[in-house]
C-alpha cells in the first residue's frame, strides 16, 4: 500500500518532531551535556517514532476496511497489517 499524505499527516508531524528531538540529543552528546537530559529526550524520540508507526498502521487498517465496505479488494490483507503492527510492538 502506498503512503498517502492524507492518511499519514499526523504520523508525519510526529516524525518531524522526533527528528528535531533527535537533533537536540545529538547536539547534547556532542557538547558533553548531562546524560539524564539526553536520555530523557532520547526516550521521547523513541516514543514519538513508535506512535508514528502505529498511526500509519491505523490509517492503513481504516483504508482497507473502507475498501472492504465498498466491496473492493483491499490493498493489504488483515494478516499483512497484523504482521506490520507486530513488527512495531
Amino acid at each position: 500500500m502506498n503512503i498517502r499524505p492524507e492518511m499519514t499527516r499526523e504520523a508525519l508531524t510526529r516524525l518531524k518532531r522526533a527528528r528535531g528531538q533527535l537533533n537536540a540529543v545529538i547536539e547534547m552528546m556532542e557538547n558533553g551535556q548531562d546524560c539524564r537530559e539526553a536520555l530523557t529526550q532520547l526516550a521521547a524520540v523513541s516514543k514519538a517514532i513508535d506512535r508514528a508507526g502505529f498511526k500509519i498502521i491505523a490509517s492503513g487498517m481504516r483504508h482497507c476496511n473502507a475498501a472492504r465496505d465498498r466491496g473492493e479488494t483491499p490493498e493489504m490483507t488483515e494478516e499483512e497489517l497484523e504482521k506490520l503492527f507486530l513488527a512495531l510492538a
